[in-house]
């Protein structure tokens, strides 16, 4: 069986120069819509590549959700290096995120849905702490061959991905920033 969890010992990776080129966290931040008066979840946030800048571009709180306390540790490094203050660590699963519902209006899940245990469960969780209307902005890594990211076989289609999110109420939209990632932008309804 394939370990489908990332090991915190290599943090370091996730935050490389090369890495930051490839994901480009400002255009993540463009495809979410956040602006300064979104309150926002960074789900599976590890050391922060997207929750620093998602702390930049809002004045309200930036909730970094991650299952690993190291991750956390090095994400408050981070922002304490950058003197952010709008940061709330939290240490959950995602699949029982220790948010109130509709608390947030704009949910990141970056490159981790591939590691939960239930995917259906995952989803109703981002739903249940999005407010009506809010967004999700899901990326993961294309189920194709890649000379990084995890292996093949825990890779979930985006086209699979999209219609699961359907099936839960959002509606979607797909992007392809790269060949071999995926972003789609999910709205929750507004009732």
């Amino acid at each position: 069986m394939v370990n489908k969890r990332f090991d915190p010992k290599n943090a370091d990776k996730l935050l490389n120069q090369k890495r930051k080129r490839s994901l480009q966290p400002e255009k993540v931040i463009d495809y979410l819509q956040v602006s300064e008066v979104d309150t926002v979840a960074d789900l599976g946030a590890g050391p922060g590549l997207f929750t620093i800048p998602l702390a930049k571009q809002t004045e309200k709180d930036v909730y970094a959700v991650d299952v690993e306390p190291e991750m956390l540790e090095r994400l408050k490094q981070h922002a304490d290096q950058e003197n952010i203050k709008n940061i709330k660590l939290i240490e959950s699963d995602l699949e029982h995120i220790h948010l109130a519902e509709q608390s947030v209006n704009r949910v990141l899940n970056a490159f981790v849905i591939h590691e939960v245990g239930s995917i259906d469960r995952t989803i109703d969780e981002m739903k249940r702490i999005l407010t009506p209307g809010g967004y999700l902005l899901l990326m993961d890594w294309e189920a194709v061959e890649s000379e990084s990211g995890p292996p093949l076989e825990i890779r979930i289609p985006s086209k699979e991905m999209e219609s699961t999110l359907k099936e839960h109420g959002f509606s979607t939209e797909i992007f392809h920033p790269g060949p071999e990632h995926y972003a789609i932008r999910a709205q929750k309804e507004e009732r």
